[in-house]
């Protein structure tokens, strides 16, 4: 198995068909202990990377700054430019008044502390976490543009911005009258279940040819097979221990959906996983999904997704099944 490439939105670069998210590295869980730590993260590297991996996504709060040091030194040991690292920006990483948001002290403070953690001279993208109504956009999009010309940041894409498809729009119609650089990329929460970004958020994306990266592509493991309908979750699942988690999706649309993609993995001969994560890739407006792993077992059976074939039928089956 070798991960294809695909091209990095309507950008020039072209990542693998999969990215590999790493928000688990360097995370606490309730009893303190790290989820996947320096030795494991590099485990995982280096098990996307010999399956033709070449996108790496992480943010500068995942671990508090951790997951960024991990995947730093691990590049270390390896060629830089044979990789897309993206990152993203937002969130608190100190507690000065300063220290949250797109303004522009926290965005140029902020932008030098992740390349310092990933050892690298310039990210490849880098993704507003969150809008920040507190500041304008022509703020930070001036600043990020000033990222770009500086080259410490190859593009801009902007996360977890479902519901606001007219902020990506109107930060996008600014950059253009401005002659700053554009966001090129969106990394929406995306899967078989969760269909919200249908409709205004994906026709927008089309119109200002921002790339799809959608993040959550397994609906954080409901479409792995573990739940079944009428059936109490198990015990050590998420959907046991999380009520709000449980509420969202164990509901009577969402294992229609699941179902469907159960059928299609029999069908194909493969886990449900896989089947959901070749059903965002076969998507003509996906470029990779992003994909997480605690283990290098768990991720090569992730990757195999890349070498199933859906036919068009299967394919709009899985998109009937559920739809916003």
């Amino acid at each position: 198995m070798s991960l294809d490439t695909v091209p990095l939105g309507r950008t020039g670069t072209k990542v693998s068909k999969l990215a590999f998210g790493t928000w688990r590295f360097g995370r606490r869980n309730d009893d303190g202990d790290l989820e996947v730590g320096r030795e494991r993260a590099h485990e995982l590297l280096d098990a996307y990377a010999d399956a033709g991996g070449t996108f790496i996504d992480t943010a500068d709060m995942y671990g508090e700054g951790r997951s960024e040091e991990y995947i730093g030194d691990w590049l270390a040991e390896r060629d830089r430019e044979e990789f897309v690292v993206a990152s993203k920006i937002y969130w608190p990483t100190s507690d000065h008044a300063n220290g949250r948001g797109l303004n522009r002290k926290h965005l140029r403070n902020n932008v030098d502390e992740i390349l310092e953690r990933l050892g690298t001279d310039y990210v490849d993208v880098l993704y507003v976490h969150r809008w920040d109504d507190d500041t304008p956009a022509r703020e930070f999009m001036r600043t990020l543009d000033e990222f770009v010309r500086d080259g410490k940041v190859n593009y801009l894409g902007a996360s977890t911005l479902e519901p606001n498809a007219w902020k990506v729009a109107m930060a996008n119609e600014l950059a253009d009258k401005r002659g700053y650089e554009p966001f090129s990329l969106s990394q929406p929460r995306y899967n078989v279940a969760n269909r919200e970004i249908e409709g205004n958020y994906l026709d927008m994306c089309e119109h200002y040819d921002v790339g799809v990266v959608p993040w959550s592509p397994l609906a954080g493991g409901f479409l792995t097979g573990k739940y079944s309908r009428n059936e109490s979750p198990p015990k050590d699942s998420r959907a046991a221990n999380d009520q709000q988690f449980a509420d969202s999706y164990l509901t009577s649309e969402n294992f229609d959906a699941l179902e469907a993609v159960e059928a299609v993995a029999e069908e194909v001969g493969a886990t449900p996983a896989q089947v959901s994560l070749a059903w965002l890739m076969h998507h003509d407006q996906v470029t990779a999904p992003i994909v997480g792993a605690r283990t290098p077992e768990q991720l090569e059976e992730n990757l195999v997704a890349s070498d199933i074939s859906l036919t068009d039928a299967q394919f709009h089956r899985l998109a009937d099944a559920k739809s916003n």
